[in-house]
């Protein structure tokens, strides 16, 4: 099946003679200067959401059932089992999960950039209107807005990318890959949600209980200060912020579980 990136490179040769005849008056002589570089980071793609959120995601679902269950104060083979069962059912579905919502995406943009694709092959001129309009929605006077838009027509594939970017709000060559995002949430959520699983292999009662407590405050502590690396946050909001999430949800359900196992006991 061909990508969107891959259509627009087949039908380059077609649509260059529609695109070349694009009206405007000559292009002016433009200077560019590149005394600066810097780069971004890839932020569209799939993946790298999906590690982050479900790292986070497993250590706070994980300690929160396995807290919840050893709050009842069963035996300890009760929990580890929920904790397993808790660490492959969140991966596999976290992993399901972000592949139909990648996949439900990306078909959605591929249909948005045939549309546009088609456009560009039809009414080239409407469409340098509209991208010169957009351009100058931005900031860019009259002139300049219209220069712009005829360098990207000259060529097919920056026209599409043009009114992809402007229009839709995607860049048609990072659309993500539904595979790797998948895999990527798999992996990062049983990761993060066998931390707190970890020494319950080890220890029972109340000393696996505080070992659950103390890596999972670690873990989102450090998961925090990587976010915020990434985000260019506070280090230490970002930290914070990760922390209180996991406490309070794994507070909360030792609590209820503490109620619950009570109750029936009595």
């Amino acid at each position: 099946m061909s990508s969107p990136q891959g259509a627009a490179r087949s039908e380059a040769t077609g649509t260059g003679s529609e695109l070349a005849s694009i009206p405007g008056e000559a292009l002016p002589d433009v200077e560019l200067h590149q005394d600066v570089e810097h780069h971004h980071r890839t932020v569209q793609s799939g993946w790298a959401r999906a590690a982050v959120f479900g790292i986070s995601d497993g250590l706070v679902t994980n300690v929160s059932l396995i807290l919840g269950v050893a709050g009842a104060q069963p035996g300890p083979s009760y929990v580890r089992l929920a904790g397993l069962a808790g660490l492959l059912a969140g991966g596999f579905s976290m992993a399901a999960g972000e592949y139909v919502s990648m996949s439900a995406q990306r078909e959605l943009l591929a249909r948005e950039l045939d549309v546009e694709r088609q456009a560009l092959v039809s009414s080239p001129e409407a469409e340098f209107r509209e991208l010169a309009e957009l351009y100058e929605r931005r900031g860019l006077p009259p002139e300049a807005a219209a220069y712009m838009a005829q360098m990207m027509m000259r060529t097919p594939e920056l026209a599409l990318e043009a009114h992809a970017r402007e229009e839709i709000g995607v860049d048609p060559a990072s659309l993500g890959s539904p595979y790797l995002a998948a895999l990527s949430s798999l992996v990062s959520f049983m990761v993060g949600a066998a931390i707190p699983l970890a020494p319950w292999f080890f220890l029972t009662g109340a000393p696996a209980v505080a070992a659950s407590v103390g890596l999972v405050a670690v873990s989102s502590v450090l998961a925090g200060l990587v976010l915020s690396q990434a985000t260019g946050r506070s280090a230490v909001r970002s930290a914070l912020r990760q922390l209180a999430v996991s406490m309070l949800a794994a507070g909360l359900t030792y609590l209820i579980g503490r109620l619950v196992g009570v109750s029936v006991i009595h």
